[in-house]
């Protein structure tokens, strides 16, 4: 019996909108099926909205310390409510692109609706039963609430509810220091909350390189925000009309509760033991070509764990078209996978931590580190907190890097590039860099490993000013 669609889709985030486009625009039949709307986490909770609030918040902390460079601005009132129209602006501009009208314009065939899985080979909606020649799983993920005692007595927001504040909270309690609550927490400071951050681990951002998250928590913390790390909450309570959590020997106090501590996938209403497809604590299991454990199925994005960011699920949508589609050899490969915190400074990533580095190869690794206080266009911007590290093999090959400061988001894919394209830490600076730009902080990085050599290279400098002394000389 012939299958209905080419593939079928089941969620219309990230990577069911780049298997959807892409797919349709192969010419290839394919249905999508969403139960909200299109666009996912992204779009309506994530990337977008937290992206043009934190420019908001960050215009208001520039204005606020615009008297350090002669600028006197008197009324610094902020309006909260004209930052979330920002907000919605800034998501309204770019909904079209992800809208139902245009991807059916692609010829794909949108259906909104709760469905599963009925057997191996058949996924039921809206009492349609659609059968196809490929299935992608990628309905994402969504905030994972901690057991807390008390906690949903209380009331709490997520990344999902923040956006629909009207006003801006006087103090807010966030729970979890990994990227989503570092960020808004931040952006809530900036914009008139006092703001506690309640982190579990020994320091915030546990996923990046010490040193480097030392640098974004030193700001946060000379900007007013309570860190509080190594800590759990016990309960929470209410007393007098707001909210008081207990965390370890602390009692806070707070008007609302953000809660940022991890993700869940999306995966509980699919029926997928019916389609015989396996499932861990990440979410549905995959092989490295991202097929399930029944072949004729695939899953990519945040459903599956591992890197949850926009740019991996849309590499892993790439792999899965091919697969699916056509034959499945081509494998997801997460090697050289970049990724940034847009705190101010941001914060970017690439590759292996210095420890990691150190763990894999021993003494035999350079650490590359320049700081932005050398860079003079950081100077010129008085931006010159944090560094750029690189990690290398003594040949020169990158292993990894880490850059905290002004635009690292930014400056780091010169070094993805690099790693990339296999090319040495040398070719980061034998290339020419425009003077003065914030990418220069690079190029210097990477000439700190022919410094470094040579410091440790008695006989070559012994030979070098018995050379220079034969030529004085002459």
């Amino acid at each position: 019996m012939a299958a209905d669609y080419d593939i079928v889709i089941i969620g219309g985030g990230s990577a069911g909108l780049v298997v959807a486009s892409a797919a349709a625009q192969l010419k290839a039949k394919v249905a999508l099926v969403e139960r909200d709307r299109l666009g996912g986490d992204c779009l309506w909770y994530g990337c977008v909205p937290s992206k043009s609030l934190l420019h908001a918040a960050k215009m208001a902390y520039q204005v606020k310390n615009a008297a350090r460079f002669g600028i006197d601005c008197e009324n610094r009132e902020i309006e909260f409510a004209k930052a979330m129209g920002h907000v919605r602006s800034a998501i309204a501009a770019i909904e079209p692109h992800d809208s139902p009208e245009r991807f059916q314009s692609l010829g794909v065939e949108v259906i909104f609706g709760s469905g599963q899985f009925i057997d191996e080979q058949t996924f039921s909606v809206n009492h349609r039963r659609l059968t196809a020649r490929a299935f992608v799983i990628s309905t994402g993920s969504r905030p994972a609430i901690p057991p807390i005692p008390g906690i949903q007595e209380a009331g709490y927001i997520t990344n999902e509810q923040v956006f629909q504040l009207t006003k801006c909270p006087n103090s807010l309690a966030v729970i979890g220091g990994g990227p989503i609550g570092c960020e808004l927490g931040q952006a809530f400071s900036r914009l008139g909350s006092q703001i506690t951050i309640i982190a579990s681990r020994d320091y915030i951002l546990p996923k990046e390189d010490p040193e480097a998250a030392q640098v974004v928590q030193s700001q946060m913390e000379s900007e007013g925000i309570t860190v509080i790390t190594k800590t759990r909450v016990e309960r929470v309570e209410i007393a007098d009309g707001k909210k008081q959590i207990w965390a370890g020997d602390r009692q806070i106090i707070a008007d609302e509760i953000l809660v940022a501590a991890g993700r869940k996938p999306n995966i509980e209403s699919l029926n997928l033991e019916a389609a015989g497809v396996a499932v861990d604590k990440q979410g549905v299991t995959v092989n490295a070509k991202l097929q399930t454990t029944n072949p004729r199925i695939y899953a990519c994005g945040d459903v599956i764990g591992g890197y949850q960011f926009t740019h991996v699920a849309s590499y892993e949508a790439s792999v899965v078209l091919k697969n699916a589609l056509f034959l499945p050899l081509t494998k997801a490969k997460y090697e050289i996978i970049p990724w940034a915190t847009f705190t101010d400074p941001e914060l970017a990533r690439v590759g292996l931590t210095e420890q990691q580095a150190k763990e894999k190869y021993g003494d035999k690794i350079y650490v590359l580190k320049q700081n932005f206080a050398d860079v003079d266009r950081a100077q010129a911007e008085a931006a010159t907190g944090g560094f750029a590290k690189i990690i290398t093999r003594p040949n020169g090959v990158i292993l990894g890097a880490h850059l905290v400061g002004p635009s690292a988001g930014e400056l780091i894919h010169e070094i993805v590039l690099a790693m990339s394209h296999k090319l040495k830490v040398s070719a980061l600076s034998s290339i020419i860099h425009i003077y003065p730009t914030l990418a220069e902080i690079n190029s210097k990085a990477a000439l700190q490993l022919t410094k470094q050599k040579y410091a440790k290279n008695q006989k070559l400098q012994t030979i070098l000013q018995k050379t220079f002394q034969l030529m004085r000389s002459f």
